[in-house]
C-alpha cells in the first residue's frame, strides 16, 4: 500500500459502526416487566483496561424452554457501548440446547463484538455464575483451560448478572473462532 494512501472501509471498522448498527428497542430482547426479565450488563474494555465507547455487543440466545425457533420470541439483542464502554441487553435466562451430537450445553448467550480496531467480529459466549452444575459439563466451556474460563461467566447482580468483555491483555475474554 502506498505511504500517502488513507484508510478504506474495508481495512477499518470504526469509530463509526455503532451509529448506524444499534436500533431502538436491539437491548430489549424481551419487554421489561416480563416475568423472569432479567439485565445483562457489562463493560467493553480494550488492552490497557480502557473503555471501548464506540462498540456494539450482539447477544443471540434459546428461548427459557431451549428451542431455537419459539414463537414470539426474537432472542436476538444489540447494544452500542456508551462513552464508558457500558453495554446491556434486557432477556430472560435461556434454557439449555443439545450440540448436534445430542450432549446439553449449560445455559448461555452467543455473543459478537464488533468495535474499532478489529476487522471483523469476535464472537464468545456467555455462561452463569449461578449454573455451576450445567457449566462443569458443558462440553464448549470443558475445552477451555480451566484457568480462562472465568472469562466466559457472567455474575449475578442485583436485576441480573455481570459480564465485562476484554479485548486483550490482562483477563482477555475468551474468544472463540467460528
Amino acid at each position: 500500500m502506498p505511504e500517502h494512501a488513507g484508510l478504506t472501509p474495508s481495512q477499518t471498522v470504526g469509530p463509526f459502526l455503532h451509529l448506524v448498527l444499534p436500533w431502538a428497542d436491539g437491548p430489549v430482547v424481551v419487554p421489561l416487566g416480563t416475568p423472569g426479565g432479567v439485565w445483562i450488563r457489562g463493560r467493553l474494555l480494550d488492552g490497557a483496561g480502557e473503555p471501548v465507547p464506540d462498540g456494539v455487543i450482539e447477544t443471540w440466545q434459546a428461548a427459557p424452554d431451549g428451542r431455537l425457533d419459539a414463537p414470539d420470541f426474537r432472542g436476538f439483542g444489540r447494544s452500542a457501548t456508551d462513552a464508558g464502554g457500558c453495554w446491556g441487553v434486557h432477556t430472560v435466562k435461556p434454557g439449555p440446547v443439545a450440540l448436534f451430537d445430542g450432549r446439553p450445553q449449560a445455559p448461555h448467550l452467543a455473543v459478537s463484538v464488533l468495535a474499532r480496531g478489529l476487522l471483523d467480529r469476535v464472537v464468545t459466549r456467555i455462561y452463569f455464575g449461578d449454573e455451576a452444575t450445567a457449566n462443569e459439563a458443558d462440553p464448549v466451556l470443558l475445552e477451555v483451560p480451566a484457568s480462562r474460563r472465568g472469562t466466559l461467566i457472567a455474575e449475578p447482580g442485583p436485576d441480573g448478572y455481570t459480564f465485562d468483555i476484554r479485548l486483550q491483555g490482562d483477563g482477555e475474554t475468551v474468544f472463540f473462532d467460528v
